[in-house]
């Protein structure tokens, strides 16, 4: 689906969708429960059907009925499965130590990108504590059950790592140690793993250099409303920055999301004058990076994004593909080692750009074409349907000028 995008201004009140971050936590914990669980708010997409048809596979059951998801937990581990993780990464790193610690063979597909996305530190930790890596590639497949033990994981490639062994390790009879051999970039999302295994019956110790985790406990049911998504409302701050007026519901002003920083970070770079500039470390919030780059290139003086180099194993390389975006688009961003240097222009005009199937590439798109200086047409618009399928029909609710192309 391609999209071509008129300059407007957006106006109205909108309710956020769920955080797919917390969604898919609640979602494994509920599922590892030994019960029933009702977590409301959920708001689907293609990485969270990704994750419920992970679940199931391993023998969790459930339903769900405008937004209310009701779990029955698994109630014995099956000896085989095989799981469709789609594009999503956080499904399979989170999942693949689950699998292996309930004794699971099972075979990981999928597509896109997610192939190319490393999970070397799985191979190698796992390896060490009783899992077989059958396959090399993707398609993975995995044998043997885990077993406790210390686990050395690199801090600086995902936290999704941390965050799949966290799920795991409790499983396990033996107690167990995450050791990290260099600084947990993106530790708000690990946060928000801790902050959900506690709701759900379990207890991590966070130490100087990693994590204990002791072995034989119990996931208990739990009943919860999943908070807004501070990734996806980014979209619309931006877009209030420069210029629209949009009212957000459904945000927790308390969450330990780390992509809230969007808040303080417009604050910093904004003036009575509109956009000034900015410099914005985002090795915590690499989600936030294309949209900030939109800011930056709407600026009067020239912005930085840096510690951002984990964001070229994403969906897309996405710090060349929002470069392309924006240069696309009269902008002058230019790509270093770890981030992004975006000197504004002054001649943001309309153009064709291409999301290379990055949601999130599409939405920033759409932000920039609200103040471009003609149209603006968003090839490979759909792929919004990874996080934010109802994006299109928001914006153009709130008066954004959203025409799709029908491709013959």
């Amino acid at each position: 689906m391609d999209i071509s995008l008129s300059p407007s201004v957006l106006k109205g009140r909108i309710r956020i969708p769920a955080s797919k971050s917390c969604a898919h936590r609640a979602i494994i914990c509920a599922a590892l429960a030994h019960g029933t669980s009702v977590i409301k708010g959920v708001s689907m997409s293609k990485d969270i059907e990704a994750t419920l048809g992970a679940m199931k596979a391993l023998g969790a059951e459930y339903e769900i009925n405008d937004g209310i998801l009701t779990i029955n937990g698994i109630q014995a581990p099956v000896s085989e499965a095989d799981i469709d993780c789609n594009e999503s990464g956080s499904t399979l790193r989170f999942i693949v130590p689950i699998a292996a610690a309930l004794g699971t063979r099972t075979v990981f597909r999928g597509r896109g990108r997610l192939p190319e996305r490393p999970i070397d530190i799985y191979k190698r930790e796992l390896g060490k504590n009783g899992i077989t890596f059958v396959s090399e590639i993707m398609p993975y497949e995995i044998s043997g059950r885990l077993c406790g033990g210390t686990y050395s994981i690199e801090g600086n490639v995902s936290s999704q790592f941390v965050t799949g062994l966290l799920f795991a390790l409790p499983l396990l009879d033996g107690d167990s140690e995450i050791v990290l051999t260099s600084r947990l970039e993106s530790k708000p999302y690990v946060d928000i793993t801790t902050d959900t295994l506690k709701r759900f019956g379990i207890k991590i110790d966070e130490t100087a250099n990693g994590f204990r985790i002791k072995g034989g406990q119990t996931y208990q049911p739990h009943d919860e409303t999943v908070e807004g998504d501070y990734s996806q409302a980014a979209f619309f701050y931006v877009a209030n920055a420069l210029g629209s007026e949009v009212s957000l519901d459904n945000l927790n002003t308390n969450s330990v999301q780390g992509d809230k920083r969007i808040v303080d970070i417009i604050r910093e770079a904004c003036d009575e004058n509109g956009v000034k500039g900015f410099r914005a470390d985002c090795s915590d919030i690499p989600d936030l990076v294309p949209i900030l780059a939109v800011l930056g290139a709407f600026g009067r003086e020239e912005s930085v994004i840096y510690n951002a180099e984990r964001l070229k194993l994403k969906e897309s390389d996405r710090l060349s593909t929002t470069a392309e975006l924006l240069n696309q688009l009269g902008g002058n961003v230019r790509v270093t080692d770890d981030g992004l240097i975006i000197t504004p222009t002054g001649n943001m005009h309309g153009g064709v750009v291409d999301s290379h199937g990055d949601h999130r590439i599409a939405m920033a798109a759409a932000i920039a074409a609200l103040n471009a200086n003609g149209n603006v047409t968003v090839r490979d618009a759909g792929a919004v349907e990874k996080s934010y399928p109802d994006f299109f029909k928001d914006y153009a609710e709130l008066g954004g000028q959203a025409n799709v192309i029908i491709v013959e």
